[in-house]
């Protein structure tokens, strides 16, 4: 799957291997806190990304079917590396690690297993990503985590550069 990172509006598609339109991220930009609603192509509500408000940190919420489903916060800071940590309501942690600046990274379960892997190295165009979703995971679930961790890494480096 690929995706243009975020514009103004912050509404993009999502779209298979195949150029097919997939999933859509409508950008809510003049709400107070960031929220990005997920759909399928046929227009029907997958996922609602918010974030929270009032955390240090930065963390966003996936939702599903009005229920928190994931929570999204940067890591404990590690000067060797930066991580993301998805806090899934079944219990499990998935984590995001590699080069976020470059767009090359990956989300993984416990024992290392590959849930999906995020890079930038399969398209010329310097505003597009891709984002692939390994077989039998849910690939609604993994999108919204990279779009909730590409949205953390933007607040962090806005808040950096101002102060």
């Amino acid at each position: 799957m690929r995706q243009r990172i975020f514009s103004l509006g912050a509404d993009f598609w999502i779209t298979d291997s195949d150029g097919n339109e997939a999933f859509h991220v409508n950008g809510h930009a003049l709400q107070f806190r960031k929220t990005f609603e997920l759909t399928d192509r046929d227009g029907q509500e997958v996922a609602v990304i918010r974030q929270q408000l009032f955390w240090l940190r930065g963390t966003m919420d996936i939702e599903r079917d009005g229920e928190v489903i994931a929570t999204v916060r940067r890591a404990n800071f590690s000067p060797l590396r930066h991580r993301y940590e998805a806090s899934l309501t079944d219990g499990t942690t998935w984590e995001a690690s590699g080069n976020f600046a470059d767009m090359n990274w990956a989300i993984t379960a416990a024992g290392g297993q590959q849930v999906g892997r995020i890079s930038r190295a399969w398209f010329r165009a310097r505003d597009t990503y891709g984002v692939e979703v390994e077989p039998g995971h849910d690939a609604a679930l993994v999108i919204a985590v990279a779009v909730s961790v590409d949205q953390l890494r933007e607040i962090a480096c806005r808040a950096a550069a101002s102060g």
